[in-house]
């Protein structure tokens, strides 16, 4: 009878050492061997694109996405998300530099930016040209696609508005043709305005797959940290280079200026921007700080017409 309960006690015992180390209640060291060279990159602060970062005369780097950011990324991303990343599905959404870029162009030639040729028939706006011209005139400019890091489109898509009459069509297919595509890898997508008032929404109208971003307005929801970029809404007539010299003198403090702050624009009434056109009015004070919103946006604007319209419309025209 005791060596039953010597057996039954040796058995239960065991199984339960058993069950511990199924479930990780025990790690066993299984090498004897030092770090792996996976581990020795974490150690010692290893991120994609290391050496692409010393090359001489190279932008300034980006904010590397660390890996033992993921933990606290992964706290903000929503379940659908996690459901999406998980099923390899819109995987463009979680792109950082270090999984959606491809290092190794830029490490043979350097920081280099190619714009595709403009293709025949193709309309282009004179802001996106600007863009283009920008670009091409810099010190990061190739003609060479062999040579380039970062490639820019040549097809508008600054004004994804379908309604407005820059808006480009079928641009899913000719971007989906372009040989140096790579499903988005390495490109930059410039956009201004996307979706119809008053509902506008972030819908280009195609996949932009893994190339960043640089919009206007872009929502913190749909913002990739470390890979889109926020850049500013400008007008169609803003120009590139020039423009009168300014009144700042040397050693004149403050500078000699009639206006500190101007602004002039619609005020949507309703819809996204509301609340933040809505409060300019807080700051307008008609001597240096001039901040000027007309209501006439839209067919139905006189139905959401509030008690400033008059005033703000009269100003305006002025």
């Amino acid at each position: 009878m005791q060596a039953k309960k010597r057996y039954l006690t040796l058995f239960s015992a065991g199984a339960c050492l058993i069950l511990l180390f199924c479930f990780g209640g025990i790690q066993l060291p299984l090498s004897r061997r030092g770090p792996s060279r996976r581990d020795d990159r974490s150690l010692t602060g290893y991120h994609p694109g290391e050496r692409w970062r010393r090359f001489p005369g190279s932008l300034q780097p980006f904010s590397p996405w660390e890996e033992d950011r993921g933990d606290s990324h992964n706290e903000h991303i929503s379940p659908r998300q996690k459901r999406d990343a998980n099923s390899g599905v819109d995987s463009g959404k979680l792109c950082r530099m270090e999984s959606c870029f491809d290092f190794s162009l830029c490490e043979r030639n350097g920081f280099k930016v190619y714009v595709y040729p403009q293709q025949k028939g193709e309309k282009m706006s004179e802001s996106y040209q600007n863009i283009l011209s920008s670009i091409e005139g810099s010190m990061y400019y190739t003609p060479d696609p062999g040579q380039a890091c970062l490639f820019v489109l040549s097809l508008d898509t600054l004004d994804r508005d379908q309604l407005s009459p820059q808006y480009g069509h079928n641009l899913k297919v000719k971007i989906q043709s372009l040989h140096l595509w790579n499903g988005g890898k390495n490109h930059i997508i410039f956009n201004l305005y996307s979706g119809t008032w008053p509902d506008y929404t972030e819908d280009l109208g195609f996949d932009i797959g893994l190339a960043m971003l640089a919009k206007a307005s872009i929502s913190t929801e749909n913002f990739r940290p470390n890979f889109d970029v926020s850049i500013p809404l400008f007008s169609k007539d803003h120009p590139r280079t020039g423009g009168e010299r300014g009144y700042l003198k040397h050693n004149t403090i403050p500078p000699y200026r009639k206006y500190m702050l101007v602004f002039k624009g619609k005020r949507y009434l309703t819809g996204i921007g509301s609340d933040t056109r809505n409060a300019l009015y807080h700051v307008h004070n008609s001597e240096d700080v001039v901040l000027l919103t007309t209501c006439k946006h839209g067919k139905d604007w006189q139905k959401h017409k509030d008690a400033r319209c008059d005033k703000d419309n009269a100003d305006y025209d002025k």
